[in-house]
């Protein structure tokens, strides 16, 4: 086991880059599991930091002169999507649910941080060093079956998430649509043939390129939402229970796993240019804007999604490097 002094006097202890600086970043953690949480912890604190005070900005500058489309009010609108303090027409109605959900972004934030300090600083270095119920989450990085553990967890709040927008949708009060513009409770489109029909561009009124960014029904977008909660929940349960090992032949160290995350929000942000582009149902122009706006949200999602996309080619090309058993420097 590394421990903390001899990760500050041997740079190459923990991380297989065979240099210690700065720009190596979570990297120096590699071999740390508990801190890499603490600083995984850290990094959802500070993104929830940035919802809550940017969503309580937003709401403190909102104009009810101006409609909210035309503000560039891009959290508010979210909310308002959502059926939040938004009525007839798209008019914001009521601004306290924005000052609520912020607020509870920054207390959220607030915990996250110290949980992320406490693994930084005052837990072990490694998860194995901890208690009974740390150590059930140690990992390395070539255990398929401790990994899938780990992924079986992801999944299931990924499958919560999901679920909880379709409660949102269809029990607790419902969300926007603008087909009659205003809020209302939403009867989910179960039909498998409607719903996964979309990935092969097939909708009801025929193909369309756009594939799933086509959908015009919130009958159908709560449909999906339902199909891919419970997939993510049962897969989330298999993974935890079954502890698969892996099937395909993927490469499995630090490196290539994070490229396979960011593979995926690649794709995830390029699915996302094609929805706030030529999607009005899930993004209401009455409540997001056009024109210029729309063409600020292509640029932001084509960039996030062309950054993604290179650091997926980089961390695999790393991870192929290191699992030949180079280094950074001779990758140079």
């Amino acid at each position: 086991m590394v421990t903390s002094a001899e990760n500050l006097s041997n740079p190459t202890a923990t991380s297989p880059y065979g240099s210690r600086n700065l720009i190596e970043g979570n990297a120096r953690l590699i071999g740390l599991s508990n801190r890499l949480l603490g600083a995984h912890i850290a990094h959802a604190g500070l993104i929830m930091f940035w919802a809550g005070s940017i969503t309580v900005s937003q709401a403190l500058n909102f104009d009810p002169a101006i409609p909210l489309g035309e503000q560039d009010l891009s959290l508010i609108s979210n909310l308002a999507r959502l059926g939040w303090g938004v009525g007839e027409g798209g008019q914001v109605i009521d601004l306290y649910p924005y000052f609520v959900i912020g607020i509870l972004h920054l207390v959220g934030s607030a915990v996250l941080g110290a949980g992320g300090l406490f693994h930084v600083f005052r837990g072990p270095d490694s998860l194995e060093d901890g208690n009974s119920v740390a150590k059930k989450f140690h990992y390395e990085w070539n255990d398929p079956k401790q990994l899938t553990l780990i992924l079986g967890h992801h999944l299931l709040f990924l499958g919560i998430a999901a679920l909880a927008f379709v409660a949102k949708a269809t029990r607790w009060g419902g969300i926007y649509d603008p087909a009659i513009g205003d809020v209302r409770l939403v009867s989910p489109n179960f039909s498998p043939a409607d719903i996964f029909g979309y990935l092969a561009g097939l909708t009801p009124d025929g193909w369309n390129l756009l594939g799933m960014a086509s959908v015009n029904s919130l009958e159908d977008v709560v449909g999906g939402h339902v199909w891919i909660g419970s997939m993510l929940i049962v897969g989330g349960i298999f993974h935890i229970v079954v502890k698969a090992k892996v099937i395909f032949p993927i490469r499995l160290n630090a490196d290539a796993i994070l490229s396979y995350s960011l593979g995926a929000l690649a794709f995830m942000a390029f699915v996302s240019w094609a929805f706030v582009s030529y999607n009005g149902t899930v993004f209401p122009s009455e409540l997001y804007g056009t024109g210029s706006q729309t063409q600020t949200r292509q640029v932001v999602q084509i960039s996030l999604g062309l950054l993604f996309l290179g650091g997926h080619l980089w961390h695999a090309y790393r991870g192929i490097a290191i699992s030949q058993g180079r280094t950074a420097n001779r990758l140079g």
